[in-house]
């Protein structure tokens, strides 16, 4: 939505019978956090930021505030103002991503939405232009008769089975539809492998906006199962049986016009071959932040998920491959990541290592083929620990989300780890930790 000046915005609004405009930001863990105001306080908002309790705010504490502040500001993106479409249609409902401020305008360290910026500006000085697309896939699952969560599929269908097996058909309809009533391009819908597994995969778009759209579309996803009496899950790992939840990334970037994806990847030393070898080089030490939950490693190595750090440019099921576009045109695929990211820090970590790569002239590995692992293959983290302890011991990783971001990050992320740990039924622990929350 193009809307220029808060003069327009407000037109905009009243023509449009708007009353409540959600201000909506993430914590360092990429939950979505919102303030409503009242159209009337949107002038206000723009010119000197909405207040907010950061120090109530997980993750927006201590030295990462600073000594002397405990309030951070909010100030709203006019370009990402969308309508909430299940919203009364009198008396509407909008909801804009913000930007977050020290008191004195200075921007917050710990906005995932800043980091990911200066990472495009980096892109961009080096006359590099990028655009990302995700595929996501979600679990639908049956509420008890008390409206608690079940662990109950909502069908048993399978890869791209249709009606009747298919019973998720009208929910991703419904998804699709408000998601482009928002101005989200969704690609794709399909039933996946699993049963009550779905998928739905949008078009590249630039990194902040696709960051953006991944927020809004889960919480999309969650409000229409919600509304269709299901649960959506986005668990990496709901099933120990099943095919488990990922978030591929698809990288496409160009210079000068021109992709730095050769049709052969493997043909001379290429800024794309150097832009693979540096996320190859960091991917074990930013695991952290593509898979946050201890349920994240239990996905790795099992129904097609990768676990070994190679790339391929014939099969799909490596960590990084090269699939076919519909354009014909070459872009990246990366498989690791799963949904219960944070969009803004993960998008501005890959960025940057493969940034690194190409600035460092990094030479590519040789290519892996094959699904098995190869003696002295690098793997990537076994679980959450481990995860934590390569973040924690990373200057890359403090050079792109701050030293005290990270120590905020792993520390909560150690104490999920160390409270898994202590019990003896691990199921259980990860219940406790996400079922309902993810």
């Amino acid at each position: 939505m193009l809307l220029r000046n808060a003069e327009e915005a407000l037109q905009f609004i009243e023509e449009n019978d708007v009353k409540f405009i959600r201000l909506t930001f993430c914590d360092i863990f990429g939950s979505q956090k919102n303030i409503s105001i009242m159209p009337g306080e949107l002038p206000r908002a723009l010119a000197d930021g909405i207040p907010f309790e950061a120090s109530a705010v997980k993750g927006f504490i201590g030295e990462a505030l600073g000594s002397d502040v405990s309030e951070l500001l909010l100030f709203p993106d006019l370009t990402t103002l969308a309508f909430l479409p299940w919203r009364p249609s009198t008396g509407r409902v909008m909801r804009v991503f913000c930007d977050i401020r020290y008191p004195d305008g200075q921007p917050f360290l710990g906005d995932g939405r800043f980091m990911l910026r200066q990472a495009v500006q980096r892109l961009e000085n080096s006359q590099l232009n990028c655009l990302l697309g995700t595929e996501c896939e979600f679990y639908l699952l049956e509420l008890n008769e008390d409206g608690s969560i079940s662990r109950r599929p909502q069908d048993k269908a399978g890869y791209l089975d249709v009606a009747p097996l298919d019973k998720g058909e009208d929910v991703r309809r419904q998804i699709c539809l408000y998601l482009e009533e928002m101005g989200i391009q969704p690609q794709k819908s399909h039933h996946e492998r699993g049963p009550g597994q779905n998928e739905i995969d949008f078009k590249a778009a630039e990194p902040l906006r696709a960051a953006d759209d991944l927020i809004s579309f889960k919480s999309v996803v969650k409000t229409v199962a919600n509304y269709n009496g299901l649960y959506a899950s986005m668990l990496p790992k709901l099933f120990a049986g099943q095919y488990g939840c990922g978030l591929h990334i698809h990288f496409s970037l160009c210079q000068e016009g021109r992709s730095i994806f050769a049709p052969n990847i493997l043909q001379s030393p290429s800024l794309g071959q150097q832009f693979i070898a540096g996320i190859m080089r960091r991917i074990r030490e930013i695991s952290l932040f593509l898979n946050p939950l201890t349920n994240s490693y239990a996905r790795f190595g099992s129904f097609e998920a990768p676990a070994y750090i190679a790339w391929s440019d014939k099969s799909r099921f490596q960590l990084i491959n090269f699939p076919i576009a519909g354009d014909n045109k070459v872009h990246m695929e990366l498989r690791s990541p799963d949904a219960c990211l944070n969009p803004y820090l993960a998008f501005a970590l890959l960025l940057n290592a493969g940034l690194e790569g190409v600035e460092q002239r990094l030479p590519l590995p040789q290519p892996q083929h094959e699904q098995l692992a190869e003696e002295g293959l690098a793997r990537l983290p076994y679980d959450l620990g481990e995860a934590v302890a390569a973040a924690q011991s990373s200057a890359f990783v403090q050079s792109v989300v701050t030293p005290e971001i990270l120590r905020q990050f792993a520390a909560a992320k150690q104490e999920e780890w160390q409270f898994y740990q202590q019990q003896e039924d691990k199921a259980a622990a990860e219940e406790e930790l996400y079922f309902g929350l993810y």
